[in-house]
């Protein structure tokens, strides 16, 4: 077996990154709140006054660095699963409802889905945020109104050319409903293509996550989240230069790892399959 071929290092990063989702809180070596005025703006333990008590420093109220990292990954693990769950779901089902039915139906959805995907990410959410006031759920609402439209183009076009395979044709002759066909038959089918898909989204959703988060329209505190932590760190840069840092290395980190995984499980499952982004 050639590890080479494999992504190990990445797939490292992410199994990393869901235990500490998981249970960062609950083995972090501080609480992630707890402030200590006497230790504020303590570097990092290889630098100057630094020591292993708080190996990534710590912010401007005293609080551990490594414990808020550690913390800050459940939020974004939470919104990355819900907002794909919702928008996934979505798309997918409309997705396949376009792609087989063609004519009025596709025309209308796709027209939706283009409308959609026009829209920009952080207004929509901004405009949640100061109508319904920042949280989860409104971030989780945001990200999943833009993803149903992701899923549900790319979806639609495996469904395009596999509805015209034969076993599409034998399932109709053997009397199958339009429902047994296009959820049983054509969904089993593009497994590979949301699984590619649903990798790579990850690494999107936690940037805007993030982003949202930096513009005050994400989840509010005091919850230790990576986006406004480089936010409040921003103000420090040139005194305590780790606070923006180690959250935001931290976001570019575990987005990179899941863009190539995605990557590799796209050229191992359909080589075919064209590249789908990521990006924000």
């Amino acid at each position: 077996m050639k590890l080479w071929r494999y992504p190990v290092i990445s797939g490292s990063i992410i199994l990393i990154f869901i235990f500490l989702a998981l249970f960062g809180e609950s083995i972090a070596p501080y609480p992630p709140n707890e402030i200590n005025l006497s230790e504020r703006l303590l570097p990092p333990f290889w630098q100057g006054t630094g020591s292993m008590t708080h190996p990534m420093g710590t912010d401007m109220l005293g609080r551990d660095m490594l414990s808020r990292i550690m913390s800050g990954a459940r939020v974004s693990f939470i919104v990355a699963v819900l907002a794909l769950t919702l928008g996934g779901l979505a798309g997918t089902a409309l997705g396949i409802m376009s792609g087989y039915y063609g004519g009025k139906v596709d025309a209308i959805l796709m027209r939706a889905a283009d409308a959609t995907l026009a829209f920009p990410i952080i207004l929509l959410a901004m405009l949640l945020a100061i109508i319904l006031g920042p949280s989860i759920q409104n971030v989780v609402i945001s990200l999943g109104l833009v993803l149903w439209a992701r899923y549900a183009r790319v979806i639609r076009g495996e469904v395009l050319s596999l509805k015209e395979r034969d076993f599409v044709a034998l399932a109709r002759v053997a009397g199958a409903s339009n429902p047994r066909i296009m959820f049983l038959h054509l969904f089993l089918n593009i497994r590979s293509t949301l699984l590619v898909l649903l990798t790579l989204q990850v690494g999107w959703v936690i940037i805007v996550e993030a982003s949202l988060s930096f513009l005050g329209a994400g989840i509010p505190g005091p919850s230790p989240v990576w986006g406004s932590m480089i936010a409040k760190g921003r103000e420090y840069i040139s005194l305590a230069w780790w606070i923006p840092f180690f959250p935001g290395f931290s976001v570019a980190l575990v987005c990179l790892s899941f863009n190539m995984v995605g990557d590799w499980l796209r050229e191992i499952l359909d080589p075919k399959l064209r590249q789908v982004g990521g990006g924000a």
